[in-house]
């Protein structure tokens, strides 16, 4: 299903980027298409490698527990992939110069893209849901929508403030619906916290190859039937009164129609959305990487403990890092490990 899968929702947002020029901070009279690339350039990242962790400031992003990934990044134009390919002889048949160019695919002005990949909820904490319908998922998009708002709203006024129809933004309510009249649905998601094989709902092969194989079989006697002059064929007469032609028409009906429903069966099989993984919800992720290293670090202490000492510091290591509550303690969103500065969020 497109935009929500596993749980989440993969948004993407395209926002025309206002033409002409303006002045940026310094008063220098800059393009707004480029002084939204600046305001990105400057946009701190998360701090997830040594290099990063040296600016010392967190991307405004890991300010909230939703947002598992996201990208933003100016489009100037559609990519050019080359000439659609033709067949010479076709094209020449019909009197087409191959040399002439052909239509080329131009946006028209820069867009501002915005893609991220969220918890489908409607706050932080709660348990990812297995199906959305239009409307559900449109009210989960407007929570996230609203939260990126209350995080981070200096952030988004100077980089919106540069598309067009932003002009009127001035709450979270307002800035979701902005985003929601900017929205493309997203036809590759990306996900990837399976621990086992997720439960899928197989196709039934057997049952739909015997459903198109009998009118099929029908179809093919009637037309061998047919051909061959038997017009009341022994088998095909005795089961469907008909005759040769008759059953070859209606077993190629029958056919058709078992084949195209079948088809529409698939395609709509294939649009229902992949179950949640057990543990991929972004306060679920960021637990699971805080137990993993407090508790590799106590097995490296308990090395050669009895066996009562164990027992009772596992008892005391349960009660400090709580594994059931999945909130607090935990690594905080964007930092590389519980060791970086504000790297755990106490609880």
């Amino acid at each position: 299903m497109p935009t929500f899968d596993t749980g989440h929702l993969f948004l993407t947002f395209l926002s025309p980027i206002k033409q002409g020029s303006t002045s940026d901070p310094t008063g220098a009279i800059v393009s707004h298409e480029q002084l939204v690339r600046a305001t990105l350039g400057l946009l701190p990242t998360a701090l997830q490698s040594p290099a990063t962790q040296k600016i010392g400031e967190n991307s405004p992003f890991a300010r909230n527990r939703m947002t598992h990934l996201c990208r933003m990044f100016v489009l100037e134009d559609a990519v050019y992939n080359g000439r659609n390919p033709v067949d010479a002889i076709c094209e020449s048949l019909q009197g087409r110069d191959p040399i002439n160019p052909q239509r080329v695919d131009r946006l028209n002005c820069a867009y501002l893209v915005f893609c991220a990949d969220v918890d489908a909820v409607m706050d932080e904490g709660e348990s990812l849901p297995e199906t959305l319908d239009a409307a559900q998922q449109a009210r989960a998009r407007d929570a996230y929508l609203r939260k990126l708002w209350t995080t981070m709203e200096p952030e988004l006024r100077l980089i919106y403030g540069n598309c067009t129809g932003f002009d009127g933004v001035d709450s979270a309510a307002s800035f979701a619906a902005y985003m929601a009249k900017c929205q493309i649905d997203t036809t590759m998601p990306f996900n990837d916290y399976w621990i086992s094989q997720p439960a899928l709902s197989n196709l039934p092969t057997k049952p739909m190859l015997v459903a198109a194989a009998v009118p099929a079989v029908v179809a093919l006697l009637g037309l061998i039937g047919g051909i061959f002059g038997m017009e009341k064929m022994f088998l095909l007469g005795w089961l469907t009164g008909w005759g040769a032609w008759g059953s070859f028409f209606w077993g190629a009906v029958v056919t058709a129609g078992v084949v195209y429903g079948l088809y529409r069966y698939v395609l709509a099989n294939g649009q229902k959305p992949m179950p949640p993984a057990k543990y991929g919800d972004l306060p679920s992720v960021l637990k699971s990487l805080y137990l993993q290293q407090h508790f590799a670090n106590f097995v490296i202490d308990q090395q050669g403990r009895d066996a009562d000492t164990l027992h009772a510091d596992f008892d005391d290591f349960l009660k400090q890092h709580r594994p059931g509550n999945k909130m607090a303690p935990s690594q905080a969103p964007g930092v590389i490990s519980i060791n970086a500065a504000g790297g755990v969020i106490e609880g």
